[in-house]
This record gives C-alpha cells, sequence and structure tokens, in this order.
C-alpha cells in the first residue's frame, strides 16, 4: 500500500490544472506572434500533463510494490490522464466562458503523458535492476 501523502503533490497539481483549465478565455494573456509560431500553448499542455502524470507516476515508482502492481498502476494514471485531458476540453467548451474543444490540445496532453511515461519507466526500471544487482550475492 503506498501512503496517501505521497500522492498529495499529485493530488495538488491536479487542482492547479483544474483551476487553470477553468480561467475565463478572457483571462488569458494573449499570446505573441512569435508564440503562436512555435506552439507554445501545446508545450504548456504538454507540460502541464506531463508533470500531473510524472508526479503520481513518481509516488507509484518509489513504493516497495512488486514490478507487475508497479507496471499496471503505471498504466491506469496514464489511461486516466489521458481520459482527464479530453474531460478537460470538454469542460472547456460547454461550461468555461471563451474557452473551446480543441484535439490538438488533447493531443498534446497525451504528448506530455507519454514522455513522462517513458521518462519514469526508464528511471524506475533502471533502479530496479540496480537494486537487484546490489542484491545479489558474489
Amino acid at each position: 500500500m503506498i501512503p496517501f501523502k505521497k500522492f498529495l503533490p499529485g493530488i495538488a497539481w491536479f487542482f492547479f490544472v483544474l483551476t487553470l483549465i477553468c480561467l475565463p478565455g478572457d483571462d488569458l494573456p494573449k499570446p505573441g506572434n512569435w508564440m503562436q509560431e512555435i506552439y507554445f500553448d501545446k508545450w504548456i499542455h504538454a507540460g502541464l500533463f506531463g508533470v500531473l502524470v510524472f508526479l503520481f507516476l513518481r509516488a507509484i515508482g518509489l513504493s516497495a510494490l512488486q514490478v507487475v502492481e508497479k507496471n499496471k498502476l503505471f498504466y491506469k494514471v496514464v489511461l486516466s490522464a489521458i481520459v482527464w485531458g479530453f474531460t478537460t476540453e470538454i469542460i472547456q467548451k460547454y461550461f468555461i466562458p471563451g474557452r473551446s474543444f480543441d484535439l490538438t490540445d488533447w493531443a498534446a496532453d497525451i504528448f506530455g503523458i507519454l514522455v513522462a511515461f517513458t521518462f519514469c519507466r526508464r528511471i524506475y526500471r533502471r533502479n530496479l535492476i540496480n537494486s537487484y544487482e546490489e542484491n545479489m550475492p558474489e
């Protein structure tokens, strides 16, 4: 069992993201031309969702769970985050003035999620191999 407090950073970030997606469109700063050219808003989406997934996967990765259980939870977090990204777009379309549904925002969310997932899988797999090798009898 993973202590609840290990998930507090991820939960706090979740509510931070929720707050940002609930801001009316008129309250958001207008991006300059150069920001539009580099798709700055998409990078923001990728970063927000990448950090979200990283914080939850970190709590799981550092836990004492068996590798199979960690992998199952990793996939559940990723799937949940993808669904949450889609849900945020629906919330923006129907409930937030001046905001809209944008599939490319959701694609950016998924990109950030997959980057965080790949990063965490590599880090925690490496840690598992290192701890296994350290505990092997000579």
